[in-house]
């Protein structure tokens, strides 16, 4: 069924707003500055071999990042185009900067002189968060980054649990990454195997959260 302008407006904007959340996590989680996250491992991996394979000046982790989300992207395009929506676009545009604005204020509350265990607190609470993010976007409808492509496409196709699929795409990621060259962390770890379940119990939330919110707005 074709949506509405409204329905649409309204989709985008509860997109927007989990983007939000979730990159607030993801700052925290990179800030505490306890290894990258599952994906960043793979792109970190990947640029590493390529730079050394090619000595290319032009390549950089985040040209690599780009050119992976489009393959991924691509990849769905030839395969099952309605995962592809424009709020995929939205992620891919808005995450890095929404990032940037955070760090700015969090920097402050997540210093390098941070004892361990407040910075594994600070991974582990920004895990949430991102989990939490992250379940609004998927729920949304309109999109999701990526990188959640994946997970959410496996789950779907395969009918297993998100949280399940998503601790398995996640290890694949960094294993992959690790052996291409990518430095694996505790932070690292702990994302992999904490995102997928925290996710899997905030999803049935957020499903009746945003029906209710459409119901009531359209």
């Amino acid at each position: 069924m074709k949506r509405s302008i409204k329905e649409l407006a309204l989709r985008i904007i509860i997109l927007m707003t989990g983007l939000i959340i979730a990159h607030f996590g993801v700052t925290l989680f990179l800030l505490a500055n306890l290894g990258s996250d599952p994906f960043n491992v793979l792109v970190q991996g990947i640029y590493r071999t390529l730079s050394g394979l090619t000595g290319w000046s032009l390549l950089t982790h985040g040209r690599v990042h780009i050119v992976i989300c489009f393959l991924i992207i691509l990849v769905l395009l030839v395969t099952d185009r309605s995962y592809i929506k424009i709020g995929t676009v939205l992620c891919m545009i808005f995450g890095g900067p929404i990032i940037d604005i955070f760090s700015v204020v969090l920097t402050p509350l997540v210093s390098d002189a941070s004892s361990l265990p407040y910075k594994i607190f600070i991974l582990v609470l920004g895990c949430v968060i991102l989990a939490y993010g992250m379940t609004i976007v998927i729920k949304s409808d309109a999109g999701t980054g990526p990188n959640d492509l994946v997970a959410v496409v496996i789950s779907d196709k395969s009918g297993k649990s998100f949280g399940i699929i998503r601790i398995l795409v996640d290890f694949t990621f960094f294993l992959v990454g690790f052996l291409l060259g990518g430095s694996v962390g505790l932070g690292t770890i702990i994302c992999a195997f904490c995102v997928g379940p925290v996710a899997n119990i905030f999803l049935p939330v957020n499903e009746k959260i945003i029906t209710n919110v459409l119901k009531k707005f359209i």
